[in-house]
């Protein structure tokens, strides 16, 4: 695959540039590395068109040959893994060996959905009738992705959506369509015309696909606030949504543990991605009985971490993505200090070029406190000091969010019965941000609505149909 700036959309199987177009910058330097094309109304309508023309061959195709054609999309992406990672790095920031994660489990996610099937239910078989359901493709999809993960984030939503038949329309986050818009250049040479087509354009083409009468679902990742307005706009013509949205989860840390090396562990379920992760651990509650000790030993370890451009060796967290979020988690690390709460670590601002922000640890500031309150997105973590069960139960609870959580402690079966307690979709027991194709994955609360992964993942892109069918004589 070429790698240079040519940059083009995916409609109907044909590779196609624009009438204008928008820079993508480098978050490290600033530096323009591409320009993507800039669709315009006309263009998503020609996009939702052909995935519409398309989808009676595509839901007819036995389901075989849908799974074949996931198996050469992921063989595709397995073999350009490299240039891929290198231009996800350039737009993103994330570390070379972090985007080398995020490519390699993007192939594995499209590969790893062809062990699903939908199930076929059979209701009734008796001399009186027969009754079985079964699970339909919806027609088409619109899947919204965001920056932070902008390729995985979409192999989570176009496998089950083509494996069940649906055709797709992608919009990759105007911060990050570069890789996206090459994984197209991958999926026009596999995929029948108009089975995927990717448009790119800002931040008017969202709600062009919430409220075009063209999509029968939106399966949207991103903050909760937009996941508000895009369920409100897919309300209009009733589309099915999946949202997939904010977080302000809760790590607990049990007072059993080894210090030392849970601290780097929670260290990376907090600062994976610079943060920017929407199940990263954005409050961590530590016993009193350790809280001092675990606090010196997460400063610690924090020092050690180098921060810079993910394209340099050994960088362990890059730049925040893109300007808007810098601004928000600088203004949260401002309130802190404006609200004389203690600075373990960092709390500077960069001087240099790029979105960089220091590791900083606000050392146990008040529950009611905006850096507890709200989800950071960034390299900025509260360290809170907890005393009972009972009491962090209720201060992990005590949000709108509810998307995941973890707890740590040397006695997995406390630490699993304190986990049971949390109002989260997901919650980890001595390990972080684990995944998978067959596990389903969604919010509870504010934090999004249906689900992502395994069976009930795939089924999020169906309709179920019974067929009933009389053995009675016909009179």
């Amino acid at each position: 695959m070429d790698f240079t700036n040519d940059y083009r959309m995916l409609i109907d199987g044909k590779l196609e540039a624009a009438g204008a177009a928008f820079e993508v910058r480098n978050p490290a330097n600033g530096a323009v590395i591409g320009r993507a094309p800039q669709a315009t109304s006309a263009d998503l309508d020609r996009a939702v068109a052909a995935a519409r023309r398309a989808f009676p061959a595509w839901a007819a195709m036995p389901i075989a040959e849908r799974k074949a054609r996931l198996k050469e999309l992921g063989d595709a992406v397995f073999a350009n893994a490299e240039g891929l990672g290198r231009l996800l790095t350039a737009e993103q920031g994330k570390p070379a060996q972090e985007a080398a994660i995020e490519v390699m489990g993007s192939g594995y996610w499209l590969q790893a959905y062809i062990a699903l099937n939908p199930p076929v239910t059979v209701n009734e078989d008796t001399d009186e009738r027969f009754s079985e359901t079964r699970h339909v493709p919806l027609g088409v999809v619109g899947a919204i992705a965001p920056w932070n993960y902008p390729l995985f984030v979409a192999m989570n939503k176009l496998p089950p959506a083509l494996l069940t038949g649906n055709t797709v329309v992608l919009k990759p986050s105007p911060f990050t369509p570069l890789t996206t818009l090459k994984f197209g250049e991958l999926a026009a040479q596999i995929l029948p015309p108009g089975v995927l087509n990717i448009v790119s354009g800002g931040d008017e083409l969202g709600p062009w696909m919430t409220s075009h009468p063209g999509f029968d679902k939106i399966s949207f990742t991103g903050s909760t606030h937009t996941g508000r307005r895009v369920m409100a706009s897919a309300a209009q013509t009733l589309k099915r949504v999946t949202l997939e949205l904010g977080g302000n989860d809760a790590a607990v840390v049990l007072p059993d543990v080894d210090v030392e090396k849970v601290a780097e562990q929670v260290f990376w379920s907090a600062f994976l991605n610079n943060g920017q992760v929407c199940t990263a651990a954005k409050r961590v509650y530590v016993h009193q009985d350790i809280y001092d000790r675990f606090r010196d030993a997460f400063v610690a370890y924090a020092r050690t971490v180098r921060i810079g451009d993910g394209a340099a060796e050994g960088t362990q967290l890059g730049p925040i993505n893109n300007a808007p979020q810098y601004r928000r988690v600088l203004e949260l690390i401002r309130d802190a200090k404006d609200q004389g709460y203690r600075i373990a670590l960092g709390g500077e601002p960069h001087a240099g070029p790029g979105y960089f922000v220091p590791v900083t640890i606000i050392d146990n500031p008040p529950e009611h406190s905006r850096i507890v309150q709200e989800e950071q997105f960034g390299p900025v973590l509260p360290l809170l000091r907890y005393s009972s069960l009972d009491e962090v139960v209720a201060r992990v609870n005590a949000t709108e969010f509810g998307l995941a959580g973890s707890v740590w402690g040397k006695d997995a079966d406390a630490a699993e019965a304190l986990a049971r307690r949390f109002n989260s979709g997901t919650v980890w027991i001595n390990e972080r941000q684990v995944l998978s194709p067959f596990a389903a994955f969604g919010g509870m609360k504010q934090s999004g609505i249906g689900v992502e992964g395994g069976l009930e993942g795939l089924l999020e892109y169906t309709s179920a149909q019974t067929i009933m069918r009389s053995r009675k004589p016909v009179a």
